[in-house]
């Protein structure tokens, strides 16, 4: 028998279609304090895969993982669109492309 040990958050539905494909799965409910940080992990996991396979499906996993962190801080996906919205209002958005090089401030003295 093969054992392979993961220690990672999952969506919900994982431990469901691991024991239809005839597997058994060991699974365990996070504390609110645990669930955060592996969510945290979690979001570093799906960036990484992003870097690796920059698609739409990747971005949606990305996603998927903000709404759920930001849910689990007490924040709605409503609320979480506002406050980008607010912001992208009062400092913009990312679609000129710009690079920031160098900011030369003058002497003071």
């Amino acid at each position: 028998m093969k054992t392979v040990i993961y220690n990672k958050l999952v969506r919900d539905r994982i431990p469901q279609i691991i024991e239809e494909n005839g597997q058994l799965c060991e699974t365990e409910i996070l504390s609110p304090e645990r669930y955060l940080k592996m969510l945290d992990a979690k979001l570093d996991e799906e960036l990484a895969e992003y870097h690796q396979d920059p698609s739409v499906e990747e971005l949606a996993d990305l996603l998927e993982v903000i709404y759920a962190a930001a849910a689990a801080r007490g924040y709605s996906p409503d609320v979480l669109d506002r406050v980008r919205a607010e912001k992208a209002n009062r400092r913009g958005r990312f679609e000129k492309r710009i690079q920031l090089k160098r900011v030369i401030s003058p002497d003071e003295g």
